[in-house]
C-alpha cells in the first residue's frame, strides 16, 4: 500500500532535524539535513504502517497538517509498505514443488541450490530484479 502523511520537522541548532508523524503515534525520526530526514521519516512511517498491516490493526487516516511555530515546518512524507516488505521481510516460506527425476539428479550432481534458483527465477518472472 502507498500512504502520504504530514510530518513535523524541527531543525535543531546543531543542524540535526527531528521529525514526527503525528497521525502515527510514536513514529519519530530525524537526520542530518533535510534529504536524510525526509528519507528516515518515510522509512519510520513505512515500518510503523507495515507493522500495523501485519497485525491487521486499523491504519489511521492522515489528518490536516498541524500548525507549527517556526523554525518547525510541516511537509508530507510518502511510505510504501509493499516496497518496505520487499526490502525487509525475508522470512523463509517453505514450498513443495515437483520436477522430473532426471532433472533433480543432474541438479544434485551439479550442487545446485534449489531455493536460490527458484528465488532468482521468481524475481525474474515478476520483474523484481
Amino acid at each position: 500500500m502507498q500512504y502520504a502523511y504530514p510530518a513535523v520537522f524541527t531543525p535543531q541548532e546543531d543542524g540535526y532535524i527531528l521529525s514526527s508523524v503525528p497521525d502515527l503515534p510514536g513514529c519519530v525520526s530525524g537526520g542530518n539535513g533535510l534529504a536524510e530526514t525526509i528519507f528516515m521519516t518515510s522509512e519510520a512511517a513505512a515500518t510503523w504502517l507495515w507493522d500495523s498491516e501485519e497485525k491487521k490493526e486499523p491504519i489511521p487516516p492522515p489528518t490536516q497538517p498541524a500548525q507549527v511555530e517556526a523554525p518547525a515546518f510541516v511537509n508530507y512524507i510518502y511510505a510504501d509498505t509493499d516496497e518496505y516488505r520487499r526490502k525487509h521481510d525475508s522470512r523463509a516460506v517453505k514450498k513443495t514443488l515437483s520436477i522430473p527425476s532426471w532433472l533433480n539428479d543432474q541438479a544434485m550432481r551439479a550442487g545446485v541450490n534449489f531455493s536460490q534458483v527458484l528465488q532468482d527465477a521468481l524475481k525474474s518472472k515478476l520483474h523484481l530484479d
